[in-house]
């Protein structure tokens, strides 16, 4: 089988059959870096369009927990994930601390645009792993591909031939890294990235992100799925009139509990004040 025939094939002759074989493909040299990188993404946007709503256990510190260890309970719903907070610092809330959650709770119910507005921005939060993938195959070099455990390893630096549209992408373009792909499923296991030296947006009139800024993400199979476990940032540089860049997070998350069906937001809300795997 050559290397054209596994990129495009592979998901329509069936996963298993062909990871069998994936020890004797390797040392034949019958799969390169970026057809495994294309058939992992295609796995998996697939996996994307038919997600699963969730509600699991989340524990962050970041800008928008104050730089506070925050644990929440995250449920999914259709218009953006809900956050009951439980906890700070390891430290159970006090009687007023909960009624000021209850009271937020009441808030979203009252002003859902509001929420939506406020949940997108979230999610923006965790799209550098997105954004790495969608440019992975034609903005960098996909090379020293070997076997690691139960993953594929794969390591990534820029491409030089490739020229980014926009400061983000210019960011991504920049770090170099590596990514591990699950061999059984070609499921993405985990990415992380980071920049070697500093990266300059309009020759560094208009910002600069600092050499070692990096991310990474990680996904666990839970129940037949595989889901985002650990999302880590750290983004450092300056902008235009010494204005501080910083894009720092650390989430891991656990307990998950999969839902029959997509909630919507008041059911969501009621479901978010009950602890993770009680009814």
């Amino acid at each position: 089988m050559n290397r054209r025939s596994f990129g495009t094939g592979m998901v329509g002759m069936g996963v298993c059959g062909m990871l069998s074989r994936a020890d004797r493909l390797w040392a034949q040299g019958g799969v390169s870096a970026k057809n495994l990188v294309q058939t992992m993404m295609a796995r998996e946007q697939e996996a994307e369009q038919q997600r699963p709503f969730y509600k699991y256990l989340s524990m962050e510190r970041s800008e928008r927990t104050g730089g506070a260890m925050w644990t929440e309970i995250v449920v999914e719903s259709s218009a953006g994930r809900v956050r009951f907070l439980t906890a700070v610092d390891g430290q159970t809330l006090s009687p007023d601390r909960v009624r000021q959650e209850r009271g937020r709770m009441a808030a979203i119910l009252s002003d859902p645009h509001a929420f939506a507005s406020d949940a997108k921005a979230q999610m923006e939060d965790e799209a550098h792993a997105k954004q790495m993938l969608q440019i992975l195959p034609k903005a960098y070099v996909l090379e020293n591909m070997r076997s690691e455990g139960e993953d594929w390893r794969v390591d990534f630096r820029p491409d030089p031939a490739y020229s980014p549209s926009g400061m983000e992408e210019k960011v991504m373009h920049g770090m170099s890294g590596f990514l591990l792909v699950n061999q059984k499923q070609m499921r993405l296991h985990h990415v992380e990235g980071s920049l070697p030296q500093d990266v300059s947006i309009g020759f560094g009139f208009l910002a600069t992100v600092k050499a070692g800024s990096r991310f990474s993400s990680t996904k666990e199979p839970s129940g037949g799925q595989w889901r985002t476990v650990r999302v880590v940032s750290d983004i450092r540089g300056k902008a235009a009139l010494f204005k501080t860049i910083a894009k720092n997070q650390d989430v891991t998350r656990s307990l998950f509990q999969r839902l029959d069906a997509a909630p919507n937001l008041q059911q969501a809300v009621a479901m978010a004040e009950i602890p993770v795997g009680q009814a």
